[in-house]
């Protein structure tokens, strides 16, 4: 069987500044296919950040699905997920997918799973899902502990490390920052 390996994506928050950042890489067994992949985007007006990782055409039906959700909320990102991770643990064409989420907006930020779970960050406000996740929130941790870099400096500095560990993580990043 044949395994598709893809994405790192870290969500940081500091100093009221949210920032979501994901990796290029997608890896098909031991090739890389592809290295600029965008895997972050912006979502209900600009206002929302998701980040998705696992397989492309599923983060992508996801990434619809939410938007959907975040339409029929009125732009409400904790009722948009809620109600996303019930349907992707009740439907059963939903339950399929493979694929996490990480949504974040200005003040909130969630991670939805495979199996309908909705996790949200402690208090340090740090998310990150896909094959280098660990890596990169290490880093993450150890940066805003001891540094007094910006969002956007800990989410880059961290995916840099990330990515000189993790083999299915590159250095050619999407970023965005609300």
């Amino acid at each position: 069987m044949s395994d598709f390996r893809s994405t790192t994506v870290l969500m940081v928050r500091r100093d009221g500044k949210a920032c979501m950042v994901s990796d290029g890489q997608v890896t098909f067994n031991d090739t890389v296919i592809k290295s600029s992949a965008s895997k972050v985007k912006r979502a209900g007006k600009g206002k929302v950040l998701v980040g998705f990782a696992g397989g492309a055409a599923d983060g992508l039906a996801l990434f619809t699905r939410f938007e959907g959700k975040l339409e029929s909320f009125s732009g409400n990102l904790e009722r948009a997920v809620v109600e996303l991770a019930k349907d992707w643990r009740t439907d059963r064409a939903l339950r399929q997918l493979q694929a996490h989420m990480i949504v974040a907006d200005a003040e909130q930020s969630f991670l939805v799973s495979g199996n309908g779970d909705l996790m949200q960050p402690d208090d340090e406000g740090l998310l990150a899902i896909g094959s280098g996740s660990n890596y990169a929130l290490a880093a993450a941790q150890a940066l805003l502990r001891n540094t007094k870099m910006s969002a956007v400096e800990v989410a880059r500095e961290a995916m840099a490390i990330a990515a000189s560990i993790c083999v299915y993580t590159n250095d050619r990043l999407t970023l965005e920052e609300i």
